[in-house]
C-alpha cells in the first residue's frame, strides 16, 4: 500500500494495524502536503511538525506493542479555539495573538490517550463569529474546491484542511452551524453532537449555552469513531451530561429501511439556490427508494430562529469576552497611559469588526430597559423552537433538511452585508437553540463543481439513530470519495 494521505480514518487505521504503513510515514506525508498546499488554502495558523513526528513515533511504538486503538497514529488538525498545553491558541484574534495555554482541553486529553497525532491549529473566524472564515485576524482561508470561494465558517480552516487532504480529520466547534455549514461547503462530513454530550472544558467560549465541539471527517464512520472517544461526562464542565456513551460505530449498518424521515416544509424556502434544492430532493428520493418512510412535518417557529439566535448568542458573547481587557493575559495596548485608556484601546485594537459588532449588540440587549424586551423574549422563543422539535420527533426518527441555502460564495461577496452573512446559517441555527445533534453529509455537486450538503437532525442524545441514517445515505451516494483538483497538483 502506498503511503495514504487522502483516505478515511477507517482505512488508515487498518493499514497501520496491518503494518502496511507507519504513523511516521503518514505524518510526514501530511506535513509535506501542508507545505505544498497551505500557502494557497491557508487552513493552518500553526503547524507543529516536530511535536507531530514525536506523536507519530509514540504511536508506532504503541502499535508495535499491540496497544493501539483505532485512532492511534491518526493525524488530526485542531480548530484554534481549543486549548492545547504549550501550543499557541489564538481564536483567530489579535487579542490572543501570543497566548499559550498552560493546560489542554478535555477532548485533547482524551485524544492523547488514544495516541493520535496533532498536526497543528486551524484557522477560524475570530472567536468563532462568522460564516466564512474571512473574520480571522490573521488570514483568509480558501475553499479547496475553488480558491476564489470561502470554505464556510467559523470552522473554515478545519473543513478546508480535511477537504484539502492536509489532515485525516479535524475537530471544530458549532455554535450556530459552524461545523455543519463549512462541512457542507467543503464536501466533507461534519457532526455537531447534542449539547452536553461532549465536554466544553478548554474550549474558549463564544456563547456558552450553544457551543459544542464535534468531528469533521471524510466519512460518517470516521465521525462516529471520533465521537466515541471525545464524548462522555466531565466533572470539569458543569454542562456536561452524566450519560452513558456507547460505541457509535456499532449499528451503523442497520441502514435506512424502516426509518421515519421528517421533512419540514419551512426548510424549503424561496431564495434557496435551485441546484442545492435539486441535490437535496435527489437525496430524499434515494433514501425513500432505500426503504425510508418520508413524513411531512412542521417546525412553525423556524422564521424566528435567526433573530432569536443573534440575541442570545451576542448576549452571551458580550459577557464571555469581557475578560479580555489587557490586564491578565493576551494583547495590551502598549501606548496607554491610564487604566481607562488601556481598557478602551486594548479592546478596540484587539478585537475585529465583527466581534465588536456582536459585543455591542449583546451588551445592548442585556442593558437595563431592554433585557425584558429582547433577551428574555428570545429565551421564550427558544423554548417554542425546542417544543417544535419535540412535537416533530413524535412523528419521525430523524429530520432531513438542506445544510445551507447556497453553495460556497466568493471571498468578499458578503463581507459588507452582515445580514446576508448571518442568513448563511439559517438551516443550522435552530438545532443549536434546541440543543439537538445534527450532521451534514455531502449529497452532490453543482455544475460549477461546488459541494452541496444535506443535514440530518436527531432527537436529544439520539446520535446513534442520527449516525445510522447518515451512514445509510452515505452508502447510497459515496460523494466523500471525490476530492478537489488542487490535490492533483502535488
Amino acid at each position: 500500500m502506498a503511503v495514504p494521505t487522502y483516505h478515511t480514518i477507517r482505512d488508515l487505521s487498518k493499514a497501520l494495524r496491518e503494518r502496511k504503513v507507519s504513523s511516521v510515514e503518514i505524518t510526514r506525508e501530511y506535513l509535506q502536503r501542508i507545505e505544498q498546499l497551505d500557502d494557497r488554502i491557508k487552513a493552518y495558523l500553526h503547524v507543529n511538525a516536530d511535536a507531530a513526528l514525536k506523536d507519530a513515533e509514540a504511536a508506532d511504538a504503541a502499535i508495535e506493542k499491540g496497544e493501539a486503538s483505532r485512532l492511534t497514529g491518526i493525524p488530526l488538525g485542531i480548530k484554534d479555539v481549543l486549548c492545547i498545553e504549550g501550543v499557541p491558541t489564538t481564536c483567530g484574534s489579535k487579542i490572543l495573538k501570543n497566548y499559550i495555554p498552560p493546560y489542554s482541553a478535555t477532548v485533547i486529553e482524551k485524544l492523547r490517550k488514544e495516541r493520535v497525532v496533532f498536526l497543528g491549529k486551524l484557522n477560524m473566524d475570530e472567536f468563532a463569529m462568522g460564516s466564512s472564515t474571512e473574520n480571522s485576524r490573521f488570514q483568509v482561508t480558501r475553499n479547496p474546491w475553488d480558491l476564489d470561494r470561502i470554505p464556510g465558517g467559523s470552522s473554515g480552516g478545519s473543513a478546508a484542511a480535511v477537504a484539502g487532504g492536509m489532515c485525516a480529520a479535524s475537530l471544530g466547534t458549532d455554535t450556530g452551524g459552524s461545523i455543519r455549514q463549512p462541512a457542507a461547503l467543503c464536501g466533507i462530513v461534519g457532526l455537531k453532537p447534542t449539547y452536553g454530550r461532549v465536554s466544553r472544558f478548554g474550549l474558549i467560549a463564544f456563547a456558552s449555552s450553544l457551543d459544542q465541539i464535534g468531528p469533521m471527517t471524510r466519512s460518517v464512520w470516521d465521525a462516529a469513531a471520533l465521537l466515541t472517544v471525545i464524548a462522555g461526562h466531565d466533572p470539569k464542565d458543569s454542562t456536561s451530561v452524566p450519560r452513558e456513551t456507547p460505541d457509535y460505530t456499532e449499528g451503523l449498518e442497520e441502514g435506512l429501511r424502516g426509518l421515519r424521515i421528517g421533512i419540514p416544509k419551512e426548510y424549503f424556502i424561496e431564495g434557496m439556490d435551485a441546484e442545492v434544492e435539486v441535490r437535496v430532493q435527489e437525496a430524499l428520493k434515494a433514501m425513500e427508494e432505500a426503504g425510508a418512510q418520508m413524513v411531512e412535518i412542521s417546525l412553525p417557529h423556524t422564521d424566528y430562529a435567526v433573530a432569536t439566535y443573534y440575541i442570545i448568542a451576542t448576549a452571551e458573547a458580550s459577557s464571555n469576552l469581557a475578560r479580555y481587557d489587557g490586564v491578565r493575559y493576551g494583547y495590551r495596548d502598549p501606548s496607554a497611559t491610564t487604566l481607562r485608556k488601556m481598557y478602551e484601546e486594548t479592546r478596540s485594537e484587539g478585537f475585529g469588526t465583527e466581534v465588536k459588532r456582536r459585543i455591542m449588540l449583546g451588551t445592548y440587549v442585556l442593558s437595563a430597559g431592554y433585557y425584558e424586551a429582547y433577551y428574555r423574549k428570545a429565551q421564550q422563543v427558544r423554548t417554542l423552537i425546542r417544543d417544535d422539535f419535540k412535537a416533530a420527533f413524535e412523528k419521525c426518527d430523524v429530520i432531513v433538511t438542506p445544510t445551507t441555502p447556497t453553495p460556497a460564495f466568493k471571498v468578499g461577496e458578503k463581507a459588507d452585508d452582515p445580514l446576508q452573512m448571518y442568513l448563511s446559517d439559517i438551516f443550522t441555527i435552530s438545532v443549536n437553540l434546541a440543543g439537538l445533534p445534527g450532521i451534514s453529509v455531502p449529497c452532490g455537486w453543482t455544475k460549477r463543481q461546488l459541494p452541496v450538503g444535506i443535514q440530518f437532525i436527531g432527537n436529544l442524545f439520539g446520535e446513534r439513530t442520527l449516525l445510522r441514517a447518515a451512514y445509510g445515505y452515505e452508502l447510497l451516494a459515496p460523494f466523500s470519495e471525490r476530492y478537489p483538483d488542487i490535490i492533483r497538483t502535488v
